[in-house]
């Protein structure tokens, strides 16, 4: 009698598309967040035109082993930036991540990668972003662009930007955690030295003078605080009292360092919060909504739902059984009626 096997596993084909002139540091990072997952789900693949060596802007060359065919086979596809970011680019490259698009696979850029997204016209009506110091020229050269060039990254559900070099570490990250949930993600963070969530978008890099008023210091130190206290009221008033400032001068602040506003960040901090309690223990939906400051299951299904398009019942059976250290299934207390 032969012996069953267990099935593995399905990998998750990605596709790193690598143009002339990569830069080399938005190339390698896809690479060392999905080769630093458990239990390896990630299949990445290096492709461009066609199956050559590819010169970096650096000077020196990159194997890749694979042609356009690795794009039109690949559930997700990479562009890492690029220099310059104005030459015109092979038909056929645009041509391939239009056709993976109009497939419904997932396309993300990485900095100046967002220009060949633009080209190839996967970003026409949508939110995207690129590097600060181009995101000007991404949206005077592609009207139909809405170009945010505050934030780290963008996620638009099919197609994610995100912002200059090392915030392609944060959508990689963001990558991984809808994938697979966020305590993996934060695993692979903690793997790579890296923060999970950055404090702030990168608007705290644009050079820009300050107001008078405004003091030279990061609010990071009252965001920490927050983190700790998700659990209790937390009101504009009060995070500006913790940073002995105005609530007005203290919003106008939160806003400059992070891209949001003080009620949205703190929205984003307890709906993470949440996802990684209904990873990791047998919460009843309502004892979650309580630990992280949503107060009723319903609120916190309201926003599930506006934020993730699921129910904390449905992420639960997604996530919890392929969290490393999660709880068992099968001894997991009921989240109750209608989580």
């Amino acid at each position: 009698m032969r012996e069953e096997t267990a099935t593995p596993a399905p990998l998750h084909r990605v596709a790193v598309l690598v143009l002339d002139d990569v830069l080399p540091l938005d190339l390698g990072i896809p690479a060392q967040v999905f080769i630093a997952v458990p239990g390896d789900p990630y299949r990445l693949t290096l492709c461009g035109r066609t199956s050559r060596p590819v010169t970096t802007a650096a000077g020196f060359a990159v194997t890749v082993a694979a042609g356009l065919e690795a794009v039109r086979e690949a559930d997700t596809v990479i562009v890492p930036g690029y220099a310059p970011h104005r030459r015109e680019l092979p038909r056929a490259v645009l041509a391939a991540l239009a056709e993976a698009h109009a497939r419904g696979r997932r396309l993300v850029s990485i900095c100046t990668g967002a220009f060949a997204l633009a080209e190839a016209g996967v970003l026409d009506g949508l939110r995207a972003t690129t590097h600060w110091k181009y995101a000007a020229e991404l949206a005077a050269r592609h009207p139909k662009v809405s170009v945010d060039p505050r934030v780290l990254y963008v996620d638009e559900g099919q197609v994610l930007t995100s912002a200059g070099v090392a915030a392609g570490i944060d959508l990689c990250l963001h990558l991984v955690r809808r994938d697979l949930g966020a305590r993996t993600a934060n695993e692979v963070a903690r793997s790579l030295v890296s923060a999970p969530h950055r404090d702030g978008g990168q608007a705290q890099y644009i050079g820009r003078p300050l107001a008078p008023e405004e003091p030279g210091a990061t609010l990071a130190a009252t965001r920490a605080w927050a983190l700790e206290r998700l659990h209790e009221p937390l009101t504009v008033p009060r995070l500006a009292a913790h940073a002995h400032m105005a609530p007005r001068t203290f919003a106008r602040r939160f806003v400059t360092e992070t891209g949001a506003t003080p009620l949205r960040w703190l929205l984003a901090a307890r709906l993470d919060r949440a996802r990684e309690l209904l990873e990791t223990t047998g919460l009843a939906v309502d004892h979650i909504a309580d630990r992280c400051g949503l107060g009723s299951p319903s609120n916190l299904r309201l926003h599930f739902r506006r934020a993730l398009g699921t129910t904390p019942t449905a992420y639960r059976a997604t996530f919890a059984g392929t969290a490393p250290g999660g709880f068992s299934r099968t001894s997991r207390p009921s989240p109750g009626p209608g989580g």
